[in-house]
């Protein structure tokens, strides 16, 4: 705990050095300088549940949740805090919550304020962002804690020598919603039996998204004024964005980057020259139909794109961080590629076994995955039915969370 605590002030210090330089350190450092006052201001009176969320992909995960516990438990408020500032920025345009705020550093004397100010009835942590101090003070309180849709790898510090801290905070859980029973045998080597192999609420989320989204008038326009296939590629990075620029011209293709400042989308408008076009240009662009490119500069949108693919890319599988969100694409019922970097990734490996998914490395390799979805509709629509089948076959998290909360009682009026 020495260097727990230790490193928890240092990092405090790191980032307020940081934000003198940093954007987004600025915007963490700010967005917690009056937390406590925030918080008492926001806490209203009666019965109240607290979610916390890492960033904006744990968000999507608890959406879900938090609209089940919002249709079963109406008398009760909701309260999600967030570790960074993307995923708070995300979160205060969510209607479905009553307040919104950033967890506090974690030392115990915040962690004991936030806990007593808050006075949750119900505490849920999404996937992991595993707070010592704040899981601890929800335990003193012998408050219901739960985590949700988290899944575990051997290569985390809970299953090495010098993880005796992070075993330890894994008790104060009342219980482990996992992924997977591989997650489950890990946690048994441990000694970690209070947990349950229950999906994740993800595909809850982009099941439910597909069957609301609205379209995107615009989008559509230019997809029907071209000729040829169309491929969206979601959450780009640079090294994505080299690999599309080598397919063939017959492609059309529909680009969501992951960043969308002005510098990344001019250096795709200078990767693509003429053949691109700036969404919020689109409108205004009377010869849209010759055009090859389109570059989505807004935020939003993503999830709605897909349906308007035939096949699709998702971007990240060159970074360390692995690829972003490919459930969103398979919602739609879409053929899906993305690079190298997916093996932590269940749904990834899973889209992949069902034979929706293809992983490459090289623009050779792309080309080659794309080449018999290009040549044949029927091979597209075989590939977009096993995405469809694979989300489908996996929906029901949500509702497995919710039924233990009132089996167990966890919850009851105000």
């Amino acid at each position: 705990m020495f260097f727990y605590n230790l490193t928890i002030a240092l990092y405090g210090l790191f980032l307020r050095f940081a934000a003198l330089f940093v954007p987004k350190a600025k915007a963490w450092r700010n967005g917690r300088k009056h937390w406590q006052s925030d918080l008492q201001r926001m806490r209203t009176a009666g019965s109240w549940i607290w979610m916390h969320c890492a960033s904006a992909g744990e968000f999507e995960q608890g959406k879900p949740v938090l609209e089940a516990l919002r249709s079963r438990f109406p008398e009760h408020k909701l309260l999600v805090s967030f570790f960074s500032p993307s995923g708070h920025e995300v979160g205060v345009k969510y209607k479905g919550i009553d307040a919104i705020t950033y967890l506090p550093l974690d030392t115990a004397s915040n962690a004991a304020r936030f806990v007593s100010i808050v006075d949750p009835a119900l505490v849920i942590f999404i996937k992991y962002d595993y707070w010592y101090h704040h899981l601890a003070a929800v335990a003193k309180r012998k408050t219901p804690l739960l985590l949700v849709s988290a899944i575990f790898r051997p290569q985390q510090a809970f299953f090495k020598w010098y993880g005796g801290v992070q075993r330890r905070l894994l008790s104060f859980f009342t219980w482990l919603f996992v992924q997977d029973d591989a997650s489950v045998q890990l946690l048994a080597q441990i000694g970690v039996q209070h947990c349950s192999a229950n999906g994740d609420t993800r595909f809850d989320r982009v099941a439910t998204i597909t069957e609301a989204a609205a379209s995107l008038p615009l989008v559509q326009a230019f997809v029907e004024r071209g000729e040829g296939p169309v491929l969206v590629a979601g959450s780009t990075w640079p090294d994505d964005e080299e690999l599309l620029e080598a397919l063939p011209a017959s492609v059309r293709m529909i680009i969501a980057p992951h960043e969308i400042d002005l510098p990344h989308i001019d250096a795709l408008r200078a990767r693509f020259g003429r053949d691109a076009i700036a969404y919020s240009e689109l409108e205004l662009h009377e010869s849209a139909a010759a055009l090859r490119v389109l570059l989505v500069d807004n935020f939003g949108m993503l999830s709605r794109l897909y349906q308007y693919a035939d096949i699709t890319y998702i971007g990240g599988g060159f970074n360390k961080s692995g690829i972003h969100n490919t459930l969103e694409a398979a919602a739609w019922g879409k053929p899906v590629l993305f690079g190298p970097n997916y093996a932590k990734f269940r749904e990834a490996r899973g889209l992949i076994e069902a034979g929706a998914a293809h992983s490459v490395r090289t623009a050779d390799e792309l080309d080659a995955a794309m080449a018999p979805l290009l040549a044949s509709a029927e091979q597209r629509a075989a590939a977009g039915a096993a995405a469809s089948a694979y989300v489908r076959a996996n929906i029901g998290a949500t509702a497995r969370v919710i039924q233990f909360i009132q089996e167990k009682r966890l919850l009851t009026n105000p």
